[in-house]
């Protein structure tokens, strides 16, 4: 497997963990609906707490791939979360 392979196989893990992270912050601890997290992002400022559980499982996805040894996928979810990161900060704070 190349290191581009690797690199992407890293980013879509790390997306996936990012996805189930604020499914599970949105679902599970906030019962919330989408709509109203919406708004207590846009009106109560609270898109840093959000960020912070949303990423919050690829911090273990990345210690996985570095205890295997798989440092290329382990740079692919650090790539993911800042993409997330920045698509957060850009889309919440027009």
């Amino acid at each position: 497997m190349n290191i581009k392979a690797k690199i992407l196989t890293g980013v879509f893990f790390g997306f996936m963990a990012t996805a189930f992270g604020f499914y599970s912050y949105s679902q599970v601890f906030n019962k919330y609906s989408l709509r109203f997290l919406e708004r207590l992002i846009t009106e109560e400022d609270m898109l840093s707490e959000i960020l912070v559980y949303s990423v919050m499982p690829n911090l273990a996805v990345f210690f996985v791939f570095i205890k295997r040894k798989e440092d290329y996928k382990a740079r692919g979810v650090i790539l993911a979360t800042l993409v997330v990161a920045i698509v957060f900060l850009i889309s919440f704070t027009m």
